[in-house]
């Protein structure tokens, strides 16, 4: 067993639990490592969950989420509609989401936000997800930006080169609001992908890379 009351059972059922604070954070994040999940484990559950969303950006949110939770048995997904930008004003909102997303989802599994992000409402996410979930195995992902706040994972999940190409292509086909921004590039989101390869060793050469605070060994 790997992490806080987790194992991954014969049949695969494990129930997987995703927060974001924006419409496209939980596809950068761990976008490769959900679609190779899927594949190893069709019977697994999701729980897909973005906390800020309106408009043209909900409606990507929503149909990006349907992509990429499409090969799981069973998809939850739910925009909250906060207001982006302003998180830490918004902690009672966010902490109420979570509590009943806990209280309907049983989780096995939590990706989350890096609580060191210098991001206000990436960071706010992970402070909260650790209140929150405080007996679960949880994996915080990383975003880069012009914060320069990147730093160093100690979990990595190694990805072939097929399930790079298609979380690549998915966020240019997902979200076009985006691609008039300096950070949202394919050749710097596969730059990433590659740093971390090497980081672990990665047979294909690219790896999404996560901080685990707490992870259980036993047999």
């Amino acid at each position: 067993m790997i992490g806080l009351n987790f194992s991954i059972p014969a049949s695969g059922e494990i129930g997987i639990l995703c927060f974001g604070a924006h419409s496209d954070d939980i596809e950068i994040g761990a976008g490769a490592t959900l679609l190779e999940l899927a594949r190893r484990y069709p019977a697994a559950r999701i729980s897909w969950h973005v906390m800020a969303a309106k408009g043209e950006r909900e409606r990507e949110a929503r149909g990006s989420a349907v992509y990429f939770t499409e090969g799981f048995a069973n998809a939850e997904i739910h925009v909250h509609g906060l207001v982006d930008g302003t998180f830490p004003a918004q902690l009672q909102a966010i902490k109420q989401a979570m509590e009943r997303a806990k209280e309907t989802f049983q989780a096995d599994i939590v990706f989350t936000h890096y609580r060191g992000d210098l991001h206000q409402d990436h960071r706010t996410v992970g402070e909260v997800t650790w209140q929150t979930f405080r007996d679960h195995l949880i994996l915080e992902y990383e975003i880069s930006k012009y914060d320069g706040d990147m730093g160093t994972p100690n979990v990595f999940f190694p990805v072939n080169n097929a399930v790079k190409e298609e979380k690549l292509e998915a966020l240019q086909q997902h979200f076009a609001s985006q691609r008039d921004k300096d950070w949202f590039d394919e050749e710097a989101f596969s730059a990433l992908l590659r740093i971390r390869g090497v980081e672990c060793r990665s047979p294909s050469g690219y790896a999404e890379a996560f901080y685990a605070r707490k992870v259980l060994l036993s047999r």
